[in-house]
Order: structure tokens, then C-alpha cells, then sequence
């Protein structure tokens, strides 16, 4: 670069040639990330933040989703009742803390200081309602247990309890529902996730509120039409868990995700487009 940077001074050689290899060799070093491959990576339109954070740390959106992936899937198998599982999924009260709570909050935060709004809400979230769903489901909380004189087992099959715990499902549902519009605006495959995920938790909903009703069969129906939902939900997640896994190693190949960054463009592109008309 030095001996370039002295023929252009000196004025020898061609300057026309040396100019754009000057250029080159001035950008080598810096790594710039097309909109495309951003939202790949973020599940996020890319934005305007300060600071090279997202060339210093990894990307934290794939842990954030194995957490979400390994509650998820067996609880949807358990809502279906597949090789004898069943009732409220309590088996896997562990792994609604130590993944989906604490994977996805330690993702959520991530994403905040990679400057991620969408992603750090969704995660953040979502931790916070695995973490919800697993304190419910613990004697410790009694949150059941009020409902049927301090008795947990009890509680969770009582009407107060199963007709309360259908809002708190049916308003996650109306959070995911809000999801999937923004969603719009990343990939086919994130929008079909909160689109399931809005049919999964308001057939729950309405199970909890059947079975509190006393019609136990119809909410049983319900119960795996929204597990159906969910492990639909799930492979959806591993597919786009594992785009990312291959991404995050440079493979070969991608898995297509559908990409609607263009297809509904940003209001900031619209104002811009309006401007110049």
C-alpha cells in the first residue's frame, strides 16, 4: 500500500487504476453485512447503532431460540399425549427455568446491547413467560394450591385455577399476535412461527377455560389441537435454529427463510420514497 500511496503522489503510473485499488485495500479490513444476511442472523430489519458491538460478539439470537426449542417441543408432545405423556407438562418444570428462562433472558439482553429492539422484546419476554409458566407450576408458589385449600396436585385440575390461568394465556396469545404483525417485516418462516404460536396458546386458552367448565372432554380436544400447534411451531423454530447454526459456521449451503424485508418496506423508506417524489 505504502509503494502505491508513493507512485500516486509522485504522479507515476496510471491514476485511474490506482485509485479504486487504493480504495480496496483501505476497506479490506472492515466487514459490512448486507440487510439480507443481517436479518438472517438478528430475525430483525437492520437498524443505525452506535459502536462495532456486532463485530466484537457473537451472535446471541440462537441461543436465545434453543432455549424456546427445548421447552417448547416437549411440552407440545406432552400436550398431545405421545407415548403416554400428558396433563400440564410438569415434568419438564427444570428446563422451563434453566432454558427457557434463563437462555432466553441472557439472549434478550444480548440483543439489547447489540442494539436488537425486536429480538431483546421477544426474547426478554419470552424468558420472563417460561419463567412464569415453571414458578405456576411449583409448590413453592402455591399458585395453585390457593385454589384448593394449599393442595398443588389439586389446584391445577381445580376450575378457579384452570378458568384464571386461560387469561394469562389468551394475553400472551394477543402479545404474539403483535409479534407476528412486526414480523412482517423479517421472514416467512419467524411470521408462520408467532402465527402458530397465536392458534397454540388460544386453543389452550380455551381448553383451560372448558375443562373449567366441566366439559373435560372438548377442553382434552382442545388441549391437543393446541399441542398439534405447538410441535408445528417447534419444527418451524428448529428450522430456522438450524439456519442459523449454519450460518454462524460459514456453510456451504443456506436454508432459505423467505425474506420480507422487501416486500414491506420500512417507514423510513417510504418517507424517503415519498421525498424524492
Amino acid at each position: 500500500m505504502a509503494d502505491l500511496s508513493k507512485d500516486y503522489e509522485s504522479g507515476n503510473g496510471n491514476h485511474a487504476n490506482l485509485v479504486p485499488e487504493l480504495e480496496r485495500i483501505r476497506t479490506a479490513g472492515s466487514i459490512s453485512i448486507s440487510p439480507e444476511l443481517f436479518e438472517r442472523l438478528y430475525l430483525t430489519p437492520q437498524n443505525v447503532v452506535k459502536g462495532d458491538l456486532r463485530k466484537t460478539f457473537g451472535n446471541p439470537t440462537p441461543l436465545a431460540l434453543i432455549g424456546f426449542l427445548i421447552c417448547l417441543t416437549p411440552l407440545s408432545c406432552d400436550l398431545m399425549g405421545w407415548r403416554g405423556g400428558g396433563g400440564s407438562g410438569a415434568a419438564g418444570t427444570a428446563s422451563y427455568f434453566f432454558f427457557g428462562g434463563i437462555l432466553m433472558l441472557v439472549g434478550g439482553i444480548l440483543e439489547f446491547f447489540l442494539g436488537n429492539t425486536f429480538p431483546f422484546v421477544v426474547f426478554g419476554s419470552f424468558g420472563a413467560f417460561w419463567l412464569s409458566y415453571g414458578g405456576t407450576l411449583q409448590p413453592f408458589f402455591n399458585a395453585a394450591g390457593a385454589y384448593a385449600g394449599g393442595d398443588q396436585a389439586a389446584g391445577l385440575s381445580s376450575p378457579g385455577f384452570s378458568n384464571s390461568f386461560a387469561f394469562f394465556l389468551l394475553f400472551i396469545g394477543i402479545m404474539c399476535f403483535i409479534y407476528m404483525i412486526a414480523a412482517l417485516r423479517t421472514n416467512i418462516v419467524f411470521f408462520l412461527i408467532f402465527l402458530m404460536l397465536v392458534l397454540t396458546l388460544t386453543l389452550l386458552a380455551g381448553a383451560f377455560w372448558q375443562i373449567g367448565h366441566g366439559n373435560a372432554a372438548y377442553g382434552n380436544t382442545l388441549q391437543i389441537a393446541g399441542g398439534a400447534c405447538g410441535f408445528v411451531t417447534c419444527l418451524l423454530g428448529w428450522y430456522i435454529f438450524t439456519s442459523q447454526i449454519l450460518l454462524s459456521v460459514d456453510f456451504p449451503f443456506e436454508l432459505p427463510i423467505g425474506d420480507l424485508s422487501t416486500v414491506i418496506k420500512g417507514g423510513r423508506d417510504r418517507r424517503s420514497t415519498s421525498k424524492e417524489n
